[in-house]
């Protein structure tokens, strides 16, 4: 299985719920070691091998860490990025707790990017409780991901989990 193979492969098995509970906002949500955990089976079922770094940076007097997450092999890598701001006067916190609690928020959103985790879709906050999930188009990127996905043996119901799915793009991707 060459490198691109075992990306799609993760990408596609990942299941990382939001198995953690902010009462006083009433959402749920998933922390970065939530998906660290779901990854690492994978990971090593598939010869993967993850590296997270922070580097702290500063723009305009803004402080703010960034994460580096890079998926890689013996033929191939690929990375996210993703910055969080740091209040080092952030209530309830000493410095390191504000950059720790920034170090953790941008090293998940750099782990959503690179394992194309939708951490959006679903907040409780702003769920009216209908099917969050977008329409899957035919001729358009997420489409012709989706072609690539089931050619290489991934099924269309995987792909319902995450698309709404007409019957002509249905027919289409089984085809």
């Amino acid at each position: 299985m060459n490198f691109h193979d075992k990306v799609l492969k993760v990408q596609s098995e990942l299941k990382a719920p939001k198995n953690q509970r902010n009462n006083f906002g009433k959402y749920n949500y998933r922390s970065c070691e939530d998906i660290l955990e779901a990854v690492k089976p994978l990971l090593n079922t598939n010869g993967l091998t993850l590296m997270i770094t922070d580097e702290i940076k500063e723009v305009a007097g803004l402080v703010y860490v960034e994460a580096r997450a890079v998926l890689f092999d013996t033929e191939g890598r690929i990375e996210a990025t993703a910055q969080a701001g740091i209040d080092p006067n952030r209530k309830g916190m000493d410095i390191a707790q504000s950059f720790g609690s920034s170090s953790s928020y941008a090293r998940k959103y750099a782990l959503n990017g690179l394992f194309l985790i939708d951490d959006t879709k679903d907040a409780d906050a702003t769920n009216d409780h209908k099917d969050a999930r977008k329409w899957l188009n035919k001729n358009t990127a997420e489409f012709n991901k989706a072609q690539e996905f089931v050619s290489n043996g991934g099924s269309v119901s995987q792909i319902e989990a995450k698309y709404k799915v007409s019957a002509e793009v249905k027919q289409l991707l089984n085809n």
